[in-house]
């Protein structure tokens, strides 16, 4: 549409005969302007964020719990299988000890056969306790 018709002024010849029109607002005024901050309310809240946090801490940790009364009882059984066998053990321990000195004293009475006033497996410390060898000296096969 032409400007003429626009202003139901047919037949100008020039922009400068046109009536003075000025832009203004719509009838019943423009929208109100948003300039306010707000933010969209999506989402959990801040308590539900919280307490869906603290509820997984709360059950992990009851996880980690149950963790460790099911490995301090395998701990405990495995402590126990050791108290039992230890016996057994000890008992071949000393019974490879005691043929281990039978040989050391066989071995020392050849040894200082020729010494006067030796005796065969007494201590020369004379402390008056007596303690077994270090094990490494009657296991020459670990040297």
């Amino acid at each position: 549409m032409t400007e003429a018709v626009i202003r139901k002024k047919p037949g100008m010849a020039s922009v400068k005969d046109m009536p003075i029109l000025q832009d203004g607002p719509p009838p019943g005024g423009f929208a109100p302007v948003r300039y306010a901050r707000r933010i969209p309310n999506k989402g959990p809240s801040a308590m539900a964020i919280f307490l869906a946090a603290f509820g997984a801490f709360s059950y992990g940790m009851y996880q980690v719990g149950q963790g460790n009364k099911i490995r301090r009882a395998l701990k405990e059984e495995k402590f126990a299988a050791r108290r039992a066998v230890l016996p057994v053990l000890q008992a071949e321990e000393d019974e490879r000890f005691v043929k281990e000195w039978k040989k050391y004293l066989e071995y020392e009475a050849e040894v200082m056969k020729d010494v006067p006033g030796w005796k065969v497996g007494e201590n020369v410390y004379n402390s008056g306790r007596w303690m077994p060898p270090a094990t490494g000296e009657l296991r020459p096969e670990v040297w």
